[in-house]
């Protein structure tokens, strides 16, 4: 969802970078067609960026792009203790050089844990919002629900919540297949008064391309992130658009 995103925002034509944040599970990389196959030896916050060189984006389909398996090899784990993933969240923030960008998309592990908890106390989203991801039965909105609780004690502002793999077509007779039985509708974060800004069905070509790091290679998912990233601007304040 993050990267679909990110890639609509880029086909308007302004500068994004997209942050994966979900530091020990990071996928974006993958799904983009970046690999580090070498291993490191030690890990560095770089904890004096000014004295040296500040880290870069890698650039790739039209976006800035960092994620912390660059720092690692692909098949090294990221060990790293609260305080420490904190911190390594602060430098990819702020010390990166992500240069004049429109929008900062941050992909972001799900749940409430230290890694979403440090982003929405610490880091100021200038003025953006966060979307939430989620299927569609009832233990996802129940999660979701927690996480408008977090974001509600931090004071962030929720630009409404995307449903994602809501059906799959099939490719005999085209008829739609709910994948999840669906959430009722007092039970769902609807309920709650957050905005439904769309929903993204689920086909083999979509999860075919991003294993082979070629994000949305069917036609019709960019209709679907072109309408989800209007939503999206639509949902932001006036003066923010």
């Amino acid at each position: 969802m993050a990267v679909g995103l990110a890639l609509a925002l880029a086909r308007q034509g302004g500068p994004v970078g997209l942050l994966d944040a979900d530091l020990y599970g990071p996928d974006v990389p993958r799904m983009l067609g970046l690999t580090r196959t070498s291993d490191a030896k030690s890990l560095t916050v770089w904890d004096k960026p000014k004295k040296g060189q500040a880290p870069s984006p890698v650039e790739r389909y039209g976006i800035k792009v960092w994620s912390s398996p660059f720092l690692i090899g692909e098949r090294q784990p990221l060990a790293l203790q609260a305080p420490m993933a904190g911190l390594l969240l602060d430098r990819a923030v702020r010390d990166v050089d992500w240069g004049d960008l429109a929008w900062l998309v941050v992909d972001l592990p799900p749940g409430t844990a230290d890694v979403q908890q440090h982003l929405a106390s610490e880091l100021v989203l200038g003025g953006g919002g966060s979307v939430l991801v989620l299927t569609p039965q009832d233990v996802a909105h129940l999660d979701a629900k927690k996480v408008l609780t977090m974001l509600a004690q931090a004071e962030v502002a929720v630009l409404g919540g995307v449903e994602n793999m809501v059906a799959f077509a099939c490719p005999g007779c085209g008829t739609a297949i709910e994948l999840f039985p669906p959430t009722p509708p007092e039970r769902s974060i609807w309920a709650t008064g957050v905005r439904r800004l769309g929903a993204i069905p689920f086909t083999a070509q979509l999860a075919q391309g991003a294993a082979e790091g070629r994000p949305l290679v069917d036609a019709d998912y960019v209709g679907h992130f072109d309408a989800l990233t209007a939503a999206v601007i639509a949902a932001l304040p006036p003066s923010r658009r």
